[in-house]
């Protein structure tokens, strides 16, 4: 019979199942939501969109789905198990209050600080473009945030669906903004953005509603309240400042590198600088598509087990630790190979099938897939580097991560600002976010174990030994068909080669004799044997 701790993993590992079925619903809309906007506008118009996108975007990372539900997890997972759900409801309610005063704070900041260089600076359009639709998609930072709180909330309770379905919620309500309202409502090309800008903010508000109402049925909902504020809510906030970097480094790096591009793209004034106009929508473009697997696998598994070791670790549990961060890595390994080998291969016929087409031209297309590319060789990182943080917050040690984030982060601006002056150019985005990832990845894994001990090396190598050999037939497969396929269209190339090339590497793995399969699949003979 299985004991509790083993019911405990089941269920957790179960859930990342669950929420990486209900994510690939929503990434699947989010791919949609992106064809439709994407191709809109001219370069210039395209690239001040999708910066000010990313400065809301940002922030969700910074204070909602990074540090914020990092702190908060472990926190009110303790809180409830020591002292019941009654107290970790306050305890909500407590966060929830200051957290909103502090969004809106930031909120109303910016929003002034924009004004005032709207005011000062005046004159060019793109940058007055710029700075309006930055102010205009800014308070679903606020929305979003808040969002998170009541998921991670959710989680800790054992609710993952929800959660993970409000960006459907999203996505549906920019798909329908960008292809129904904004050619209905615009005039030109700036007034359109405005609308899908004002659709993101009216989707935000919709998905709030979704979360509190949950909350309510789950009898965790309480009037937020700033005062007085808890021991716990402060632990939150000690343990919360430290993790906004090393949590949202990838984030953070990818506003810096959008911002970076802006800069450094070639106008009338600055004619020789290195990138021309275009390469934030190719970077945005590049981006979104390396990160559809990492959001789908990845986070749905560091989401579903951060609950799990932070009980753990609340317990001393070193034992069950070591256990699931070993179960969690090797199932990253045996996902992230096969993703980031397939969209290497398959860079330019993807985007060209998704994107290529309006104002997206055949150039966007090479530039986006070469980026991509390079995006991809850190794909293992990508997946590992979320777990291994989850990892180390659950010991609420912060300190290592944010000092080795910090390193890394001025490692990557530099290897970004020095790689677009060579012949790399924009792809040297790409290729710095991989070096800095694995560095990270490397490091992280080190310390861990010096921590709390070996945690299966062994095991996670022969994973990764089997990964590239299950890779390697995939990728022939591919190869040969994208052989027998030349000349034929992008679609009929894709609906080949991607479940051909799936099959491939689904078939070694179990002539290898994989477990991570088993595992991710959940066999009968898997539960038969637990049974017994």
């Amino acid at each position: 019979m299985m004991d509790e701790s083993h019911k405990e993993r089941e269920h957790f590992f179960n859930a990342a199942k669950l929420v990486a079925g209900i994510t690939i619903l929503s990434r699947v809309l989010g791919l949609i939501r992106d064809m439709v906007i994407v191709p809109l506008g001219s370069p210039i118009i395209a690239d001040r969109f999708w910066t000010a996108f990313s400065v809301p975007n940002l922030f969700r990372r910074l204070f909602g789905e990074g540090a914020l539900s990092a702190a908060f997890v472990p926190v009110f997972t303790e809180v409830a198990e020591s002292e019941g759900w009654q107290r970790a409801r306050v305890l909500l309610a407590n966060v929830a209050g200051l957290l909103a005063i502090m969004l809106a704070a930031i909120v109303i900041l910016i929003e002034l600080g924009l004004l005032g260089a709207w005011l000062i600076l005046g004159g060019d359009w793109a940058r007055m473009l710029l700075f309006q639709l930055t102010a205009l998609m800014l308070p679903f930072m606020f929305t979003v945030c808040m969002l998170a709180l009541g998921s991670a909330g959710l989680n800790c309770k054992g609710h993952f669906a929800y959660p993970a379905a409000a960006p459907i919620v999203l996505n549906v309500g920019l798909i329908i903004t960008a292809y129904f309202l904004a050619p209905l409502l615009g005039k030109t090309e700036a007034q359109q953005f405005y609308i899908i800008a004002i659709g993101l903010i009216a989707t935000g508000i919709i998905q709030l509603i979704g979360v509190i109402w949950l909350l309510g049925r789950m009898k965790l909902a309480a009037i937020p309240k700033i005062k007085p504020v808890l021991p716990e809510s402060k632990r939150i906030a000690k343990l919360m400042g430290p993790m906004i970097i090393p949590l949202s480094v990838m984030q953070f790096s990818a506003f810096a590198d959008r911002l970076i591009a802006l800069i450094f793209t070639a106008g009338d004034n600055y004619p020789n600088l290195p990138l021309v106009d275009g390469v934030v929508r190719c970077l945005y473009t590049a981006n979104r598509l390396y990160q559809l697997p990492l959001g789908v696998m990845a986070i749905s598994i560091a989401t579903a087990v951060f609950p799990l070791l932070s009980r753990y670790a609340a317990r001393n549990d070193l034992a069950g630790l070591r256990e699931t961060t070993n179960r969690a890595l090797r199932l990253c390994i045996f996902l992230s190979l096969p993703a980031g080998i397939a969209l290497m291969i398959l860079a330019k016929p993807v985007i060209s099938l998704l994107f290529e087409r309006r104002d997206f031209s055949a150039f966007d297309t090479g530039r986006s897939a070469f980026i991509l590319q390079m995006y991809c060789l850190g794909m293992m990182a990508y997946f590992c580097n979320h777990v291994l943080l989850r990892a180390f917050f659950s010991r609420k040690d912060t300190r290592t991560p944010l000092i080795l984030a910090c390193i890394l982060g001025v490692l990557n601006i530099v290897l970004v600002i020095a790689g677009i002056f060579t012949p790399l150019k924009s792809g040297a985005i790409g290729l710095a976010t991989a070096i800095t990832a694995t560095l990270n990845t490397i490091v992280l894994v080190i310390v861990l174990r010096m921590r709390i001990g070996r945690f299966g090396g062994r095991d996670i190598l022969l994973s990764i030994i089997r990964g590239i050999v299950a890779c390697a037939f995939m990728a022939a497969v591919i190869w040969f068909l994208l052989d027998l396929l030349d000349g034929k269209s992008d679609l009929i190339v894709i609906c080949a080669c991607v479940p051909a090339g799936a099959a491939a590497f689904l078939l070694s793995a179990f002539i290898l004799r994989a477990p991570e399969l088993r595992e991710f699949v959940g066999s009968l003979k898997q539960s038969r044997n637990e049974k017994s």
